[in-house]
C-alpha cells in the first residue's frame, strides 16, 4: 500500500465540475493498493495518517498531528501510484491491484479513519475519473509505504 501524503492548506476531489469532495486545512491522501494489501496495511496506514506530526507546534517545529490541530483528511484511489518505468516510457500498472481486491481495502480505509476520529474524513469516488486541486501546505509532501511482510 502507498500514500502519497500532502499537507495542504485545502484540497478537493470534482467530477464534472461538482465538488464530491474537500477539506480545509489538513491532509490530502492519494492512495494506491496492490495485489497482497490486507487489512494489516490498512490499520497501519489509517493510524499514520491520524499521529503523523507535519503541521507546527507554538515554535514552528513540525510537532503536531491532523487531530492535534483538528485538520480533515481528504482520501482519493490512484491506482497509479503503482505504475511501473522500468523499461520503455509507458507505464505498465502490473502491481496495482485489480478494483475487485482494491476497493474494499479503499472502503475500508474510509470507514478506519471515520470511527477513529471526529475529524471530517472526505473521499473521492473510487476509480472514477476525477479532477483534485490542492494549496500545498509548505509544501509538505511524505511517502508512506507498507508492504505485507
Amino acid at each position: 500500500m502507498r500514500v502519497i501524503l500532502q499537507r495542504v492548506r485545502s484540497a478537493s476531489v470534482s467530477m464534472s465540475g461538482a465538488i464530491v469532495g474537500a477539506v480545509n486545512h489538513g491532509l490530502l491522501a492519494l492512495v494506491g493498493f496492490t495485489h497482497a494489501d490486507t487489512p494489516a496495511e490498512v490499520q497501519w496506514i489509517a493510524e499514520k495518517l491520524m499521529q503523523i506530526r507535519v503541521f507546527a507546534d507554538d515554535d514552528g517545529k513540525m510537532n503536531r498531528s491532523v487531530v492535534d490541530v483538528s485538520g480533515g483528511i481528504l482520501v482519493v484511489s490512484q491506482f497509479t501510484l503503482y505504475g511501473e518505468l522500468r523499461k520503455g516510457t509507458r507505464p505498465t500498472y502490473t502491481e496495482a491491484a485489480r478494483p475487485d481486491v482494491a476497493e474494499p481495502l479503499y472502503d475500508l480505509l474510509l470507514a478506519t479513519l471515520r470511527s477513529a476520529t471526529s475529524l471530517h474524513v472526505a473521499s473521492g469516488v473510487f476509480g472514477a475519473m476525477m479532477d483534485v486541486a490542492l494549496v500545498n501546505d509548505g509544501p509538505v509532501t511524505i511517502l508512506l509505504e507498507r508492504s505485507t511482510p
